[in-house]
């Protein structure tokens, strides 16, 4: 009977604790924001520092030059998104008024293929400008985010300098056994790798969709370039929703045909980055199953706004790498997989490293 009543007991202790931390976490999120994206940051940064270490060089002098880097690139990005979006928010009316009259036109090419077209009066109850002013809307909350550049240096230089020490202080405190630096060896492993090939491949969407819109006379290449990169880290749907902008505006600018070629162009891109080159460095995949991602999207999207739902994946995975490498958690790993494993196989660290 006990056993029958702690089960349920439990679970309800389990619910309300998570319930208790989501709030925390939504009530801290000015302060929280800052830190995740520093350790976002930070992990990325890791490698270089740990390279230039190997190559001799003292530690504090190889995280001075990496946030040199930092700094240096953070710079440039408020320069860009500052300027575009000032400039997007002073074309968005005129964007508007083409957007209604292509509207407009569409409708008129419908009559004449004989087919029955929405009732005129939705063209002035449909903002078509929705899109583009989400859009500056998540360009401006990540430009704020940048703007706090100082506080979140800082909490990049304190993680970098602690990591090469964190390793000597686990064993300080819990013994020689790997009981404990095991799992969170893996898990920084994992994680590292993962956000790692992320950033790479994200960064050759980037360069390539600013190209791409830049030899067909898209406006603002740059900044769907930078948005091609940030959603690029949310699969499935980002692609879907970093080319929505673009296109719009290829039709804006040139018709119809120019927006075909801009969707093509994200099409074949995300084709070729994301499913032939990821994956080949990738191993196993996200290791995420489609409704996760989506769910992973808005939770952290409502929690921590435009920079959680751009972080979402690898927050997501993070929480997925760190159940898997407990025994009493990994059922809560596995019902977030896309494919379940082999029943009766263990998971080995091999398959946890290379999610």
């Amino acid at each position: 009977m006990s056993v029958s009543v702690g089960k349920p007991l439990r679970f309800l202790l389990a619910a309300a604790g998570f319930v208790v931390v989501v709030a925390g976490m939504r009530a801290a999120g000015s302060i929280l924001v800052p830190f995740l994206l520093a350790v976002f940051v930070a992990v990325i940064c890791a490698p270089p520092v740990f390279w230039l270490q190997r190559r001799r060089v003292p530690a504090a002098l190889a995280v001075a030059i990496v946030a040199i880097g930092i700094l240096a690139v953070e710079l440039v990005l408020v320069a860009i998104i500052g300027a575009s979006v000032d400039d997007f928010y002073r074309a968005l009316p005129g964007y508007q008024v083409r957007l209604q009259e292509e509207m407009v036109g569409l409708f008129r090419l419908l009559e004449l293929l004989g087919l029955d077209p929405p009732d005129r009066s939705l063209i002035h109850q449909i903002d078509p400008g929705a899109a583009m002013r989400l859009v500056a809307g998540m360009l401006s909350g990540f430009g704020g985010m940048l703007a706090n550049t100082f506080l979140i240096l800082l909490a990049v230089i304190f993680m970098l300098l602690e990591a090469s020490s964190f390793p000597a202080k686990v064993r300080a405190a819990f013994g020689e056994g790997d009981s404990v630096l095991g799992p969170l060896r893996r898990f920084a492993d994992s994680l590292k790798s993962y956000l790692a090939i992320k950033t790479v491949v994200s960064l050759l969407t980037g360069i390539s969709v600013a190209l791409l819109l830049w030899l067909l006379g898209i406006d603002f290449p740059l900044v769907w370039g930078l948005l091609a990169f940030l959603f690029n880290y949310v699969p499935n749907i980002g692609s879907i929703i970093a080319a929505v902008p673009p296109a719009l505006l290829g039709w804006i600018q040139f018709g119809i045909g120019r927006a075909l070629v801009v969707a093509a162009g994200f099409l074949v891109i995300n084709i070729i980055l994301g499913n032939i080159v990821e994956p080949r460095f990738m191993g196993r995949g996200l290791g995420l199953s489609t409704l996760v991602v989506f769910v992973s999207l808005v939770f952290w999207g409502w929690i921590f706004g435009p920079v959680g739902m751009l972080l979402s994946v690898p927050l997501t995975m993070s929480v997925k790498i760190a159940l898997e490498t407990n025994e009493d958690t990994r059922w809560a790993a596995v019902l977030l997989e896309g494919q379940p494993p082999e029943i009766g196989r263990p998971k080995s660290s091999e398959d946890v490293s290379s999610t």
